[in-house]
């Protein structure tokens, strides 16, 4: 027997929407990081343990153009192009080619959403705006929680 629950008609009250909502509302706190010579099998754990998307890397190379100078993010379907190939890279150091894009916690998310379509990227990563320290992963399934919940 299944059950049918009526579908909200107001969003979560966790979520603004989408236009009042900033980065902070709606990022995963907390950085899920690796060392650049980590392997594809324990980025891979680490993605499937932690039920993640993308894992960000320490380490990678400091060019000013970067906005996030040292790091640079692992997604899964990265994980998932080098595991298909029997001859593909298996160190993060190969696979870590996504300069990390940052995002202020303040910023407003739809801006944030603007950027990461602009550089055609899933996850951004978050940094305190008074310290630019990184604290948080702002992700598309993140977004799509906003959307789906987000009051109309």
């Amino acid at each position: 027997m299944s059950e049918t629950r009526p579908t909200p008609s107001r969003g979560s009250y966790m979520f603004p929407h989408l236009d009042h909502a900033t980065v902070a509302d709606a990022m995963h706190p907390g950085i899920l990081s690796c060392a650049m010579d980590a392997t594809l099998s324990d980025v891979a754990r680490i993605m499937s343990t932690q039920h993640v998307h993308c894992v960000a890397v320490r380490g990678g190379a400091a060019d000013p153009a970067d906005d996030a100078p040292g790091w640079n993010i692992i997604s899964d379907f990265d994980v998932l192009e080098a595991g298909m190939r029997l001859d593909g890279p298996n160190t993060v150091a190969a696979l870590a080619l996504q300069p990390a894009v940052t995002v202020r916690t303040t910023d407003a998310l739809r801006g944030a959403v603007e950027l990461m379509l602009d550089r055609s990227t899933s996850h951004v990563v978050a940094v305190n705006p008074e310290s630019e320290v990184a604290v948080g992963i702002l992700s598309t399934l993140d977004v799509a929680g906003v959307l789906a919940w987000g009051e109309r």
